[in-house]
């Protein structure tokens, strides 16, 4: 790495960006691509950064399993691990994927070429958690950077408090079903797994939409407990018991099946109360897989760039606190990149 912020500015002539995402121009690949192409990298699995599709897909073992769970054949042509800190060169381009500490297999990609370093972050958050590899902030020229929650007011608070607000909840009130909305791919292990360290190990019931992804976790050593088909479960049964559903299925008449349900949501979300209240949801729980204000902008000072680039959420806010610091700073408002399911 030869350019620091404290120099001049870094060439980044070959980054661009094109209708189909952020491209690395040399390698002819790119980085979480809005739709099918010939060469892809994926950060992780979400389906608004893994796109079916593409020719060749490279990305962690992890990511790669969740996308043929989510897809099938459809995941891709090629399918191409790449083991952590692994480096590989594609025209000139040196790849290596780090962990960004988001969901299981979630990286971070550093990009090496002409004498520069670019992070892509994808998604990602810095505390820590039991179900994926923790975020390890990587020294680079340019930091391109989500900033889902990219305003001084997120602030996310400790998870574990969060889960003591459901546990207190439930024994509050023990003769109803207390039914969390969870995102299936994330945050619906991380929940589980922060009960399970909270001490709660009664079973869990499950929204069939989750049972996959949870079995696929277990597969790759992510202990998750007893869990239980809730569509198998008699209505007495659910009384005193956390159900995990997608959030549209609480309002759905799927969640008829449950005694006189406390309905949560486990989201950064939840830190907006008119959010909590548009969809109905009596116990908010303030847990999230992205980066906080603080987290974000911790993230610029570890990884000191010349340059962040910002690819989507609250943009103009990073961009502006990142200005003040004396680095260069610029949004690169890539539409398809979805914050509502947190």
């Amino acid at each position: 790495m030869t350019a620091t912020r404290h120099g001049r500015r870094p060439p980044v002539s070959w980054l661009a960006v094109r209708p189909e995402g952020l491209l690395v121009v040399p390698a002819g690949v790119f980085v979480d691509p809005l739709r099918a192409v010939d060469r892809a990298l994926v950060t992780h699995g979400h389906a608004d950064h893994a796109r079916p599709g593409s020719a060749h897909v490279g990305a962690t073992e992890e990511t790669l399993a969740i996308m043929r769970a989510r897809y099938g054949a459809a995941a891709g042509g090629r399918l191409e691990p790449f083991a952590w800190g692994e480096t590989r060169s594609l025209g000139g381009v040196d790849i290596t994927f780090r962990p960004a500490g988001h969901v299981l297999g979630s990286a971070q990609i550093v990009l090496e070429h002409a004498g520069t370093r670019v992070v892509v972050t994808g998604d990602y958050k810095r505390t820590a958690d039991p179900t994926c590899r923790g975020f390890e902030p990587v020294a680079c020229d340019v930091l391109v950077t989500e900033a889902t929650f990219g305003l001084p007011v997120f602030r996310h608070p400790p998870p574990a408090a969060e889960v003591a607000k459901l546990l207190d909840s439930l024994r509050l009130f023990p003769e109803r079903a207390h039914a969390v909305g969870v995102y299936a791919l994330g945050k619906c292990q991380r929940l589980i797994a922060l009960l399970r360290a909270a001490g709660y190990d009664r079973p869990i019931y499950l929204h069939g939409a989750l049972v996959a992804l949870c079995e696929l976790y277990e597969a790759w050593g992510v202990s998750l407990g007893p869990l239980l088909p809730a569509s198998a479960a008699a209505k007495a049964d659910l009384a005193g018991a956390i159900v995990l559903a997608p959030p549209s299925a609480l309002a759905d008449r799927w969640a008829r099946r449950l005694p006189d349900p406390v309905v949560a949501a486990a989201s950064g979300w939840m830190r907006v109360r008119q959010r909590a209240r548009q969809r109905g949801v009596e116990l908010p729980l303030v847990i999230s897989d992205h980066a906080d204000w603080p987290e974000l902008l911790a993230t610029v000072e570890d990884t000191d760039p010349a340059e962040v680039w910002v690819t989507h959420g609250r943009e103009d806010a990073l961009v502006h606190a990142v200005r003040q610091t004396g680095r260069a700073a610029r949004a690169l408002a890539l539409v398809g990149f979805e914050d509502e399911p947190e």
